[in-house]
């Protein structure tokens, strides 16, 4: 008999040559033999159970180096398993039950149990998956590059997504690629749902499961008989197929609807669920400018590999994209705070669908007059003229004969900007969740989220300071309407304030922590996979900020991404009317929407204005300094060097100063916007312009989310 020195020896030899497999029914014979589910190999190999099924039905052959794995083990199978032997696929036990490996992490199955969603029916032969050889890494150091977290799951082996190019193949994460076979949207639907393994698990165990997403390329939506194009007169993103389309007509034909958006830049066709059991697909046309160019930079040219990197690591860290990415960034709130859950029926016992607490609900809820807008139907239906809350970012340049002899001589102007001051602003931020009550001559308690009638007008602060109380940084001319958090950084300034009359909420909370602590997760893992990381000084985090787009392209589009969910999900909490149709005091569909709340955008906008003026308050109590320009999360200073680190201020130790502007990565912290001469600040400011708007270089858009 030969020892085990040998045998082993034998099958390193057999390793060095070129594999052969046996046939495709001998391995499934030698796995079932084994006692070894499809599901459980899958694992071994580190593929998904429908490439195993491939494999077993000759339609796919695995590359290396799993293909040396997989025939490693089918002739260590062989060995113990001779075909004369393999009488039985596994040891029964009492009552029939397949004894299963310890190892194994599924049920165990019977031979006439119902496939499981992990074990489904083989796909056909060319829709087996396969695994893309690894790219090389980019350049970048070892201890920066990150990887994400695989999305997939045992109910959605291939991820969350994938992207179709015209040749039938569907790029997946963690460089899968899939042949699918369809050519008109129907067949891809069909395909999606039924072979692809596509989806993402629910954020919250109340939630529900992400729908998943195709994204196809222009030679795609070409082969699946859609046009390359999108054109028409209207703005961009209210174009769609007509519902004579061919396209249209097909998915009609094949039982399956399109949402009241109908077939645009991104698309939704579902079939109406039955019990708990969700069909739905959702398509991303990359020709009709599904990817803003502003939020994802470069992406739309990218090869469908990149793409679907792209996209799969933007699905993983943040969800899977459900058109904009304010659109994504609303739908996120409501993934990670789903407003019913299942609540037991006292009288009866059955579970029936209930509130959610801490969530928004389901039904919309109109805002108090002066949280809302000038042409909302609450306004215009009670001809409100009381005014209006006016919580918006700051656009504020310092008078220019304010400037003193001495600025004027320092060298440079220096633009920091605020790493999401929006995302910043949104932790710990208690805000109301029920509908306002009007309260007259309220005292005021700065734990209550509410919308305050407040003259602030005599208080006096420093000229060189833009004043906190409004977004032109002009002192109040008298009473106003404030959130609770501006009112409240008054009275921390050490003023008495005397509400005149408020429309406060009894119900409140942080919703938006969890919002929150995702995408602040989000952002930082992907400065990370920038060599962007928290160890660094701050020379050093400086340095990594100015080459972190060249690291790797692909990143730093999830990182624009990132950035754009946050404004825009926090902008999409008032939506304004679209369409040059509209008329005032008309509804519009985003005020169907539980999450159309105008005073919670007002919460986290103020929040970031106190912040930012509690900010150069104090960098002027430690430095002296005073800021030339301010536009929302951007503030320059004139500086005696061209670095931030030459006017920050840092104790005897070399370590920043609390209370003042910090260089870091997290959200809240700074990093360097840009850098001009002071004598171009002193011109632009001489003619009314504001120079935080211009310091990077362009013509920065102050981005209200809208």
């Amino acid at each position: 008999m030969a020892s085990e020195e040998e045998l082993i020896a034998s099958v390193d030899a057999l390793l060095e040559e070129e594999p052969q497999l046996p046939p495709p029914a001998e391995r499934t014979r030698l796995r079932e033999a084994a006692g070894v589910t499809r599901a459980r190999l899958a694992l071994a190999l580190k593929t998904s159970a429908q490439m195993v099924k491939a494999y077993e039905t000759g339609s796919s052959e695995p590359k290396e180096p799993r293909l040396a794995a997989y025939q490693r083990l089918l002739n260590g199978w062989a060995a113990k398993y001779p075909a004369a032997d393999a009488t039985t696929p596994a040891v029964q036990q009492p009552g029939g039950a397949s004894e299963v490996p310890e190892t194994f992490t599924g049920p165990a199955t019977t031979p006439e149990a119902p496939a499981t969603k992990t074990d489904a029916p083989a796909p056909a032969a060319e829709s087996a998956p396969e695994r893309r050889p690894a790219r090389p890494a980019t350049s970048r150091r070892p201890a920066a590059r990150k990887k994400a977290q695989s999305p997939t799951d045992s109910g959605f082996p291939n991820g969350p997504l994938a992207v179709l190019d015209g040749h039938g193949s569907a790029y997946g994460v963690d460089d899968l690629v899939m042949h699918c076979p369809a050519t008109t949207i129907p067949e891809l639907v069909e395909w999606t749902l039924t072979e692809s393994g596509l989806g993402a698990a629910r954020l919250h165990r109340n939630g529900k499961d992400a729908d998943p997403l195709i994204v196809l390329t222009a030679e795609a939506a070409v082969k699946v008989g859609l046009p390359e194009r999108l054109e028409g007169h209207e703005q961009r993103r209210s174009l769609r197929l007509p519902e004579d389309h061919p396209v249209v007509k097909q998915v009609a034909k094949a039982r399956w609807q399109l949402t009241q958006r109908g077939f645009g830049p991104w698309a939704r066709v579902y079939r109406k669920a039955q019990g708990r059991d969700r069909q739905c697909v959702q398509l991303a046309i990359l020709s009709w400018d599904a990817l803003d160019e502003r939020s994802w930079p470069g992406v739309a040219d990218m090869d469908p590999a990149d793409i679907a990197r792209v996209l799969g690591t933007y699905a993983t860290r943040v969800t899977t994209p459900r058109g904009s990415t304010a659109v994504s960034g609303l739908e996120l709130m409501t993934a990670l705070r789903p407003p019913t859950r299942a609540v037991r029926e006292a009288a009866t016992g059955a579970w029936v669908s209930g509130h959610n607490a801490g969530s928004l609900g389901t039904e919309p809820m109109d805002p108090a007059p002066p949280e809302a807008t000038p042409e909302h139907p609450v306004v215009v239906e009670t001809g409100w003229t009381g005014g209006f809350l006016n919580e918006e970012a700051y656009q504020w340049a310092r008078p220019v004969d304010a400037l003193t002899g001495q600025e004027c001589t320092l060298p440079f102007a220096v633009g920091l900007d605020l790493n999401t001051a929006f995302l910043a602003a949104a932790s710990r931020l208690t805000v109301g969740l029920s509908a306002p009550d009007h309260f007259h001559a309220p005292a005021f308690n700065p734990k209550i989220p509410g919308t305050w009638l407040v003259d602030l007008s005599h208080i006096e602060l420093d000229p060189r300071l833009p004043s906190p109380f409004t977004p032109d940084g002009t002192r109040p001319t008298g009473p106003a309407w404030y959130q609770t958090n501006t009112v409240a950084y008054a009275q921390e300034l050490g003023h008495d304030v005397h509400p005149i009359e408020a429309y406060l909420r009894r119900e409140t909370g942080a919703y938006l922590d969890p919002w929150h602590d995702r995408l602040k997760t989000a952002y930082i893992d992907t400065l990370a996979d920038l060599g962007v990381t928290r160890d660094l000084d701050d020379h050093a985090f400086l340095a990594a900020m100015e080459t972190y787009k060249q690291t790797d392209p692909a990143m730093a589009a999830v990182l624009s991404a990132i950035k754009a969910t946050v404004k825009g999900g926090i902008g999409k909490l008032r939506e304004r009317p679209q369409g040059r149709h509209y008329k005032t005091g008309q509804r519009w569909p985003a005020l169907e929407r539980p999450t159309w709340r105008p005073d919670i955008r007002a919460a986290v906008i103020s929040k970031a204005r106190v912040n930012m003026h509690r900010k150069i308050t104090n960098m002027a109590k430690m430095t002296g300094l005073y800021p030339l320009a301010v536009l929302s999360d951007c503030v320059v200073y004139a500086s005696p060097g061209e670095s931030p680190i030459d006017f920050l201020p840092y104790d005897e130790a070399g370590k920043p100063r609390p209370g003042g502007f910090r260089l870091g990565l997290a959200p809240g912290l700074a990093k360097l916007e840009g850098v001009q001469s002071m004598s171009w600040a002193v011109d632009l400011m001489e003619k009314g312009l504001n120079p935080a708007r211009h310091i990077k270089g362009g013509d920065a858009v102050l981005d209200a989310g809208e």
